[in-house]
């Protein structure tokens, strides 16, 4: 165990998930831990003694907004039940809790997600390194009547991002949900009397006036927010059969015409993205991207519905109003699509106190969990959590599946280490710096994707 931890802190450290990951050892039973407690008929395990467990949280523009919102969970998770909670919070929590775990000693709950550079979450993924929660399912939400299942929304326990080995159970819980899209300055939008593009044709037409302006059409914060942008465009341009088929790298999908169109549109929008977006697209320069669309100097860019209070206190063009759009049609008429991203929590299988963590991830979707996390903009996925939502502008940004759009969710399947193959962010996403900026052509990009894909499908967990 101890070895693997080594390994996957190595691939923080390196930013690569594989990189001199080839060992299959693993512990004699993935969910394995020193329960603290025994198992009700209704499977809400109970703790007994004097229980205390650690919850490593990163910190993310939520706690920004407000920084007390996991204190406050903690708290009102001890008053309903009595386990104490030591709290981890660190914007760069892998670093924290990354030597403690070398040694052995794991966070009893890990609350981060999917997407970071360091891929801490995706590398206990692959090693199999995290409890089996489907389980908690079935626990009744401590201090209220219902059972989780029953108070998740639907399809957020469906996909690959939580089920990500196939076999009907259930590894990551989900999070805080948002839809993302196209962010872009309204205002801007009513000034020129420019109309929002519905296809892709159109946006083009836009990306020239735009031009004849000074105004360059598209930029991105870093690539990493190039996935919930990949998975929407999949769905546009071949529907979700064609997306499942890219995600789970069946052979010969690169070479299809729904995958052209997908490469057609990247090549294209390079040319109109700011040429200075490369440069600053990485975790400490990034809002400076964003930034470009504040100041009218890019017209959209992908992001999700915390972009407005994350940039909240950032200069602006005067006039400016945030709008959100989802991606263009391929053709008129054709389906649009805006990808439901959502983050996610886990416990580790090395955890001291599962029973008692599992408690608390239940605890996550009640109703005053949910109302603590709306504080900070965080919204559950939970039936009805949105409907509370004060803030209009998140609520209207909320309302984007109700007017047309269509949700994509899901990712790329997961598949065991190999030695020298980079994550799916560096096959798939990362070069897209390199084709705006010239270095990479997409003919490159593509041929790197059927090689890594091939390797990828041929290790399917």
């Amino acid at each position: 165990m101890k070895r693997l931890i080594s390994l996957a802190l190595a691939a923080t450290l390196s930013l690569s998930l594989l990189a001199g990951c080839g060992s299959t050892d693993k512990p004699a039973d993935t969910t394995a831990g020193t329960t603290t407690g025994v198992t009700t008929g209704d499977t809400t395990p109970t703790t007994t003694g004097d229980v205390t467990i650690k919850v490593a949280a990163v910190s993310t523009a939520f706690t920004d907004a407000y920084p007390e919102m996991w204190k406050d969970i903690a708290a009102a998770f001890t008053a309903e039940t009595g386990i104490k909670v030591e709290l981890i919070e660190d914007k760069n929590l892998e670093d924290v809790i990354g030597p403690s775990m070398q040694g052995g000693d794991y966070p009893d709950v890990v609350y981060l997600p999917y997407g970071r550079p360091g891929a801490l979450t995706e590398q206990f993924v692959k090693e199999k390194l995290m409890a089996d929660l489907t389980d908690v399912l079935d626990m009744t939400v401590p201090g209220e009547q219902k059972k989780v299942s029953e108070k998740l929304a639907g399809g957020f326990v469906d996909t690959s991002l939580t089920n990500p080995y196939s076999d009907g159970k259930t590894y990551l819980a989900p999070m805080f949900y948002d839809p993302c899209g196209l962010f872009y300055n309204a205002g801007l939008f009513e000034e020129k009397g420019w109309e929002v593009p519905t296809t892709w044709d159109e946006m083009w037409e836009l990306g020239e006036k735009a031009k004849a302006e000074d105004i360059y059409l598209f930029t991105y914060p870093t690539t990493g927010y190039f996935d919930a942008f990949l998975y929407a465009l999949l769905n546009t341009a071949g529907g979700p059969e064609f997306f499942e088929k890219v995600t789970h790298y069946e052979d010969g999908i690169w070479d299809t015409p729904e995958a052209k169109t997908v490469i057609d549109i990247i090549e294209k929008l390079a040319s109109y993205t700011n040429p200075v977006t490369p440069a600053q697209a990485n975790d400490q320069d990034f809002k400076m991207n964003q930034q470009l669309v504040l100041d009218n100097k890019a017209l959209f860019m992908p992001n999700g519905t915390w972009i407005s209070g994350e940039m909240a206190d950032s200069p602006r063009a005067d006039g400016f109003k945030w709008g959100m759009t989802a991606l263009p049609a391929v053709k008129e008429g054709g389906d649009r699509y805006s990808f439901c991203w959502f983050q996610q929590s886990w416990i580790p299988s090395g955890a001291q106190n599962i029973d008692a963590a599992k408690q608390f991830i239940a605890f996550l979707y009640s109703d005053k969990a949910v109302e603590i996390f709306l504080k900070g903009g965080a919204v559950q996925p939970v039936i009805g959590a949105a409907e509370t939502i004060a803030d209009a502008e998140k609520k209207e940004f909320l309302s984007i599946y109700d007017n047309g759009a269509k949700a994509a969710m899901g990712g790329f399947a997961t598949f065991k280490p190999v030695a020298g193959l980079g994550s799916v962010r560096e096959v798939y996403l990362d070069p897209v710096n390199g084709i705006v900026s010239g270095n990479v052509t997409v003919e490159q990009w593509v041929d790197g994707i059927k090689e890594a894909s091939a390797q990828m499908r041929e290790n399917l967990q």
